[in-house]
């Protein structure tokens, strides 16, 4: 005999389907979220000792609420015990000590059931929600995303990326970009975590960035086709957020130009890049795995005479003309940073000493 209960059959219906569609979540977790509220509902409203399962059925929506009772052969607790003569009528094959469902109707199951069916339908769908945005953009992690500021609170930007929502940082903000409401905003997708895992239907914490050298890496990736098909590979990448950045390529083809494809014809994809980090410059140089040529070249514009290797302290020691000192340390050592990032070794920049014949006696 199934419990028909056709208004609240029939409404389960509506919302399960309304959620499947709008919620975009496997019909099979609603049911179960569904199946889990009726049997809360179920229990608060019949004796606390009784042992309560709830069945749906998938097709009807219609369920059945069944006690859990042990067979015994003299009842001494019948919320829990069942006869053995009365469990043979609904079960032939039942022994003592076997344990079996019994259908029944719990009494006053009608508005506060609804109601506590309701709150568990909500919670189980907030956390069905959140695994959902935490596995889609957990998979993201390392990708550019494009959303929409939704606010700008304490420093931090609040993006709106779809169904969720993510976290600027001040710190991981680049420096001079000013965003407003409803602006649009490409950002590096830093971390993906739960908050608190213990705290159910908390939205998951997405922290962007604009300030990591990444956020450049894949804006080149998106830009050049060749390094998105690892024709040409970006081996280091030094960044000073909003004002400069350093980029070593090398390409895997001798046919393709690293520099040239990252360019792009008449400067066209590097300078995509540029406008979308606000005017930042970028220094595009060619890898090499020898420290010394690679710090040349990661010094340009600045004109080297001499470079020494200090392999045992990992330092480069260079030497620059007396006017190229300051081009080759850069505005706050802006160029020298970057450099000793790009090479992954100590930077050590002394000009050249001349006598005042201008004869070249020794460098400082």
């Amino acid at each position: 005999m199934k419990i028909r209960r056709p208004g609240l059959n029939e409404d389960l219906k509506v919302i399960i389907e309304q959620l499947e569609l709008e919620k975009n979540i496997d019909r099979s977790t609603l049911l179960e979220a569904v199946r889990s509220a009726l049997e809360v509902a179920a229990r608060k409203s019949m004796n606390p000792k009784t042992s309560v399962t709830v069945e749906i059925d998938p097709e009807t929506y219609e369920f059945r609420v069944y006690e859990i009772r042990q067979v015994v052969e003299d009842v001494t607790d019948p919320t829990t015990q069942i006869s053995l003569e009365e469990a043979l009528q609904l079960n032939p094959d039942v022994v003592v000590g076997n344990k079996l469902k019994v259908l029944t109707e719990p009494k006053d199951f009608g508005r506060i059931a609804a109601q506590t069916a309701r709150q568990v339908i909500i919670q189980k769908i907030k956390e069905a929600e959140r695994e959902q945005v935490y596995n889609e953009f957990k998979q993201r992690e390392g990708d550019l995303v494009t959303g929409t500021v939704k606010k700008v609170t304490r420093g931090e930007i609040i993006v709106a990326l779809g169904k969720a929502e993510a976290i600027l940082p001040a710190k991981e903000q680049t420096p001079g970009e000013i965003y407003r409401p409803n602006d649009r905003i490409k950002a590096y997708v830093l971390k993906v975590d739960l908050k608190d895992k213990s705290q159910k239907g908390s939205p998951p914490v997405i922290l962007l960035s604009r300030a990591t050298p990444y956020l450049v890496k894949a804006l080149f990736e998106n830009e050049v086709p060749e390094i998105y098909e690892g024709v040409v590979e970006i081996k280091a990448i030094a960044r000073d957020p909003g004002k400069r950045t350093k980029v070593a390529v090398l390409s895997h083809d001798p046919n393709v130009d690293a520099i040239g494809a990252c360019v792009g014809l008449k400067g066209a994809r590097v300078r995509a890049v540029v406008e979308e980090l606000g005017g930042e410059k970028i220094d595009i140089i060619q890898w090499s795995d020898d420290p010394a040529e690679l710090c040349v070249r990661a010094l340009s514009p600045a004109d080297i005479l001499e470079v020494t290797i200090d392999e045992e302290n990992r330092c480069i020691h260079v030497v620059v003309p007396q006017d190229q000192l300051s081009l080759a340390i850069g505005k706050h050592g802006q160029n020298a940073r970057l450099a000793s990032k790009i090479v992954g070794w100590n930077i050590d920049i002394k000009p050249e000493k001349v006598t005042e014949q201008g004869n070249i006696l020794e460098t400082e």
